[in-house]
Order: structure tokens, then C-alpha cells, then sequence
């Protein structure tokens, strides 16, 4: 009876998509282009805010669920315990229902952009939900933010896919999707344009501009009518910013900026740790997750996303923090509730780096909120008690936040309106452009990508402030490479290269040894004189006419780096080597006649 019910709700549902579909299509034939892209808009926006109040309310039943369960069996250490056992399920289910692999991280959709051509797998609208559910809402020490702003873009680019856009389409409508998911997730709609802007898209224009805008709002809304209040991360108790204060948050700037560097570098080495680590997928999850109920036995507040103990932090009760636990009896100790607090904060990335490598899946924009609310409390409340100053703790915890997000993700002016929107103000706007602007710089003097395209733009993957490198980048550089070459051996006379001249139409001929190895590059052009005079022929070494090429194109390198070699040389030619081994030529023409119709496709695709 149960299985005929659930068969026939999952009948009506599918009958009733394919009718919504069905009348979608028939808008998109009577609107014009432009209409039905602000009503495909609205629909990413609702869909992106309704998988973001999923997410977050599935969460947070697993978290209720989890604490009943506790309070039922009184299970020993439950806080240690039921991360462990959400980071094994979420490893199952991985493994068992999702092909074995799952991407995770922001950086995924600025690798759709530049090198899928907006194309998203369509399991990304429902994988990232159930599992960083599991892996967050049991408490791994991550955030689901970056979850949901893949969700939104899944569904952006689906949606794009099957109602047969454009590639500039499709990609404005992923923006959407993850412009109305931040919106949703924090009530911030402003955040959301600006998050699509400064980390989504290559290029902005006032066309692309409003589609983004009214997504993010539509997400806001949605979010504010259908998702509980208690669920939302937002603060009503600010304090109006005090300019003779102007010092210390110059100092807070600085510090986001140092520890922005050292989280992005610790949590990359932690991660590629656990990458080449030779155990199994459960005993990787055991092994890390073990490790992280460690740490949350001693440091309580890692347990989850952690945006309880921010919102204890600004209501300046941080004596609430060590409550049950080993440091429970120095909370009356100021100096040791601030060591307290400052080593929960250098230890987060630990937690969050162990909770993702061990196979959990979530995001770094909770923890970088996380650990800019907790340096800025150590700051603000540092200078309080050796009396320097009196300043406002929960200000300085909200600016530090902005601080963090801002230097790791390279998203100064998204971290300035976040924290702006989610205070219900602007009364801190100098403070949070100040302090933003400084981690920033700093960040990026020392940090020249953002934490999340880190890995992508070491291998010349990814730059996605730059849309001829996108587009060069997502062209194949092995299909370019010309094998119909004719090699010359080393020779005492120049009959064998005659001969190649008129067995072919080439004019450049490499020089290799027995092992295929390049000695150098003979230009039909530079020789002429001398392959038509029969003296010459037959008294002339080809170690005398060739020369060494200007510039090697390696087989892994990008077709950016690729095209600056033939810039800085000026050749039209130039040889491909693959360690040491020669493999043929690559023509700038062939690269720029590849890049022209690759510009053209995504325009009128």
C-alpha cells in the first residue's frame, strides 16, 4: 500500500513538470528573447531559494534529529561522535548513489564557466543537498553556502540546457541561480548580485546586471516568507561606528589579511594531505573524522557551522563557550577566555580542512565568517582589557567577518554588503570598507587567486576575470598539434633534406637524434640559397644551417602561455616537446582560427 502511495505521488508530480514545462515552452515561443530571459530569471530565483530552504531546513532536522537521538540513547561524547558517523554516511552515499565522485567548492562553477562552457552536471541540483546535509547538519566543521551556491547554479544551467539557450545564457542564468541562492541563504539579496559579479562572472553588463538582480531578490523573498527566522544568520544589535576607533580597525585589516594567507595556504596543504593518503574512502573518513571529534571535544564551538557561537560573540558572552566543557572552571578568567577563543580560531581551518578531506562535503564561506568573527572579537577584546582602549566587541566581530571572506575569496565589496545586510544597517560601512579593502590587498599581494580557483589556476585551469583567457583555456591543445611533419637526422650533407623538400610542401623541418629528442629547426626560407646549389648540397652539414627554435611549447601548458610564446618570439611556428620527446608543430593561425569559431559558437549557439 505504502509503495503503490509513493508511486502514484511521484507520478502526479512527474505529470504535472512535464505540463509546467510544456507551458514554459510555449511562453518562450510568443515572449521575446528578452522577456523570457526575465522570466527565466524568476524561475531560477524560486527554484534556487526553494533548494536553499531544503538544504537548510534538511540540515537542521538532521542536527534536531541527531541531538533527540543523543538525548534518547545518551550516547558518550555525542558532540565527537556524530560528526564521525555523518561524514561515514555522507561517504555511502557518495559512493553508492552518486558514482563515487561529487564536486566540491565554488571553484567548480568558475571551472563550468571557463572550461565547460556553462554546463553543469545535473545531479548537482539534488547530491550537494543530501550531502553536506549529513556531513554539516551532524556537525562537520564546514559551512553550506557553497553547497547551496552550486545547487543554484546547477539548476541555473539546467534550466538553460533544457529550454536550449545560449552559452551566454546559460551562463547569466547559473549567475542567477547562485545570486538567489546567497540571497536566500542570508536575507541578503545585495550580497548575491555582487558574489555572481566578483566570483561567477568573467564580464558584467547593465543586460546581464538586472537578470542577476532580480534572481537575487526573488531568492530573498522567497527565503524570508517560506524559511524560518530562527534558521537565518542575522544580528539585531549594532553599534554606530566610532571614528576615533579608526586605528584598531586598521589593525583588524592587517590581521584578516595575515590569517586569510596562512588559512588558504594550511587548509591546501591539509587537503592535498589527504589526497594522496593510501586508505580506502572509509577508512580516510574514519581516519579524519576521528581526528576532528578530537578537536571538537576540546573546542565545542567547531561542531557545525558554528553560527551560534559568532551570534554569542557579538552579544559579547563568550563565557557561554566554554560551558560543558574541559575549560569550564577558567570562564571566569578573562585572559584564558581569550586564548580560549583565539586558539578556537587558528584551529578552525584544522577543523574544516579534516571534515572535507575525510570525504565530508560543504564550503569555506561559513568557516571564513567563523574565523573573522573570532579574530575580531580577540582584537577588539584584547585591547579592552590591557586598557588601551574601549572598544565595541560585537562591532569588531561583525567588521572581522567581512575582513576573512573578503582576503580569502578575493570578494571585497560581497563581504562589505553581506555582513551590511545581515546587521539590518549601514551603520558600520566604514569600518567594513576599510577593513575589507586592507585584507584584500594584503591577500592578494601575497595570494595573487582567490582560495577557491587556487588549485585550478596553478594548472593555468581557470581565470575568471578574463574571458579570452576562458576561451583559450577551454580549447583542447592536443587536437592543435601538426604530427605530418618530416624529420631530419644529423648528416654530414644536406641530400636528405633535399629530398624531404620535395617529397613535401613544409618549410620548417625539425633536426632529431635516435630518440626523437629536438636538436634543432630547419627554415626552408633562411636555406634557400643553399639547397640549390649542388656544391653546397653535398659540402654543407645540417648542423650548419639549423638553428635552435625561440620558444618551446610544452605539452601541458595552456593555450594562454601558449599564445604569449608566440607573441615574445614572433614565430608563426613553433615545436611541441612532451618530456623531451618531440612532438610536432602548433601554427598561431590554427590557434586563432580555433578561438574565433570556439567566440563565435558561445555567441550565437
Amino acid at each position: 500500500m505504502h509503495k503503490k502511495k509513493s508511486f502514484a505521488i511521484s507520478t502526479f508530480l512527474h505529470k504535472n513538470f512535464r505540463r509546467l514545462e510544456r507551458f514554459v515552452f510555449l511562453l518562450k515561443s510568443l515572449l521575446t528573447p528578452r522577456q523570457f530571459i526575465y522570466l527565466s530569471c524568476v524561475l531560477v530565483g524560486i527554484s534556487s531559494a526553494l533548494a536553499v530552504i531544503i538544504l537548510k531546513t534538511f540540515a537542521h532536522w538532521v542536527f534536531k534529529m541527531s541531538q533527540q537521538l543523543d538525548d534518547f540513547l545518551h550516547l558518550p561524547y555525542s558532540n565527537s561522535t556524530l560528526p564521525i558517523i555523518g561524514i561515514v554516511i555522507t561517504v555511502i552515499i557518495v559512493k553508492k548513489v552518486l558514482d563515487g565522485s561529487i564536486e566540491k567548492g565554488t571553484s567548480q562553477i568558475m571551472y563550468a564557466v571557463a572550461k565547460k562552457r556553462g554546463i553543469m552536471p545535473r545531479k548537482q541540483m539534488f547530491a550537494q543537498i543530501i550531502t553536506s546535509s549529513f556531513t554539516v547538519g551532524m556537525g562537520g566543521s564546514a559551512g553550506l553556502e557553497s553547497p547551496i551556491t552550486i545547487t543554484g547554479a546547477a539548476f541555473g544551467s539546467n534550466y538553460a540546457q533544457n529550454y536550449r539557450l545560449s552559452y551566454k545564457d546559460r551562463t547569466l542564468l547559473l549567475a542567477c541561480g547562485v545570486a538567489a541562492g546567497i540571497g536566500a541563504a542570508f536575507n541578503a539579496p545585495i550580497a548575491g548580485v555582487l558574489f555572481a559579479i566578483e566570483v561567477v562572472l568573467a564580464e558584467i553588463s547593465i543586460t546581464a546586471f538586472i537578470p542577476i538582480m532580480i534572481s537575487a531578490a526573488t531568492g530573498a523573498l522567497v527565503s524570508t516568507v517560506m524559511l524560518n527566522e530562527d534558521i537565518l544568520f542575522s544580528f539585531k544589535k549594532v553599534q554606530f561606528f566610532d571614528y576615533h576607533n579608526l586605528p584598531y580597525y586598521i589593525l583588524l585589516g592587517v590581521l584578516c589579511g595575515l590569517v586569510s594567507i596562512n588559512y588558504a595556504r594550511t587548509f591546501r596543504k591539509i587537503e592535498h594531505y589527504f589526497a594522496h593518503l593510501k586508505f580506502n574512502v572509509i577508512n580516510k573518513a574514519l581516519f579524519g573524522a576521528g581526528i576532528l571529534g578530537v578537536l571538537i571535544f576540546f573546542f565545542p564551538s567547531l561542531f557545525g557551522e558554528g553560527y551560534e557561537s559568532i551570534k554569542l560573540l557579538a552579544d559579547t558572552n563568550p563565557e557561554k563557550l566554554v560551558q560543558n566543557t574541559v575549560f569550564e572552571r577558567f570562564q571566569d578568567s578573562k585572559w584564558i577566555l581569550l586564548l580560549f577563543v583565539g586558539a578556537t580560531m587558528l584551529i578552525k581551518v584544522y577543523a574544516t580542512s579534516l571534515t572535507l578531506g575525510a570525504g565530508g562535503n560543504g564550503g569555506n564561506f561559513a568557516p571564513s565568517l567563523f574565523v573573522g568573527s573570532y579574530l575580531g572579537f580577540c582584537v577588539a577584546y584584547f585591547i579592552n582589557l590591557t586598557g588601551i582602549s574601549k572598544l565595541s566587541v560585537g562591532n569588531f566581530t561583525l567588521v572581522g567577518m567581512a575582513g576573512i571572506l573578503s582576503g580569502l575569496f578575493h570578494a571585497p565589496l560581497t563581504a562589505i554588503f553581506l555582513i551590511a545586510e545581515i546587521t539590518g544597517g549601514y551603520n558600520l560601512m566604514v569600518p567594513l570598507m576599510l577593513v575589507s579593502s586592507i585584507s584584500f590587498a594584503i591577500s592578494k599581494r601575497f595570494e595573487p587567486h582567490s582560495f577557491d580557483i587556487k588549485g585550478f589556476a596553478d594548472k593555468g585551469e581557470v581565470f575568471t576575470d578574463n574571458r579570452d583567457a576562458n576561451i583559450l583555456n577551454s580549447i583542447d591543445v592536443a587536437k592543435l598539434i601538426q604530427t605530418d611533419f618530416k624529420p631530419i637526422s644529423v648528416s654530414a650533407n644536406l641530400n636528405e633534406l633535399v629530398e624531404k623538400i620535395q617529397q613535401s610542401d613544409a618549410d620548417i623541418f625539425p633536426v632529431l637524434d635516435e630518440k626523437n629528442r629536438l636538436l634543432g629547426l630547419i627554415l626552408l626560407d633562411e636555406i634557400r640559397p643553399t639547397v640549390f646549389s649542388q656544391f653546397k648540397v653535398k659540402y654543407t652539414s645540417t648542423n650548419e644551417i639549423m638553428q635552435q627554435p625561440k620558444e618551446i611549447i610544452f605539452y601541458d601548458e595552456t593555450l594562454e602561455t601558449i599564445m604569449d610564446k608566440f607573441d615574445a618570439s614572433g614565430c608563426k611556428v613553433l615545436p611541441v616537446l612532451k618530456d623531451g620527446i618531440f612532438l610536432g608543430f602548433i601554427h598561431k593561425h590554427l590557434v586563432l582560427e580555433k578561438y574565433r569559431m570556439r567566440l563565435k559558437s558561445m555567441i550565437i549557439e
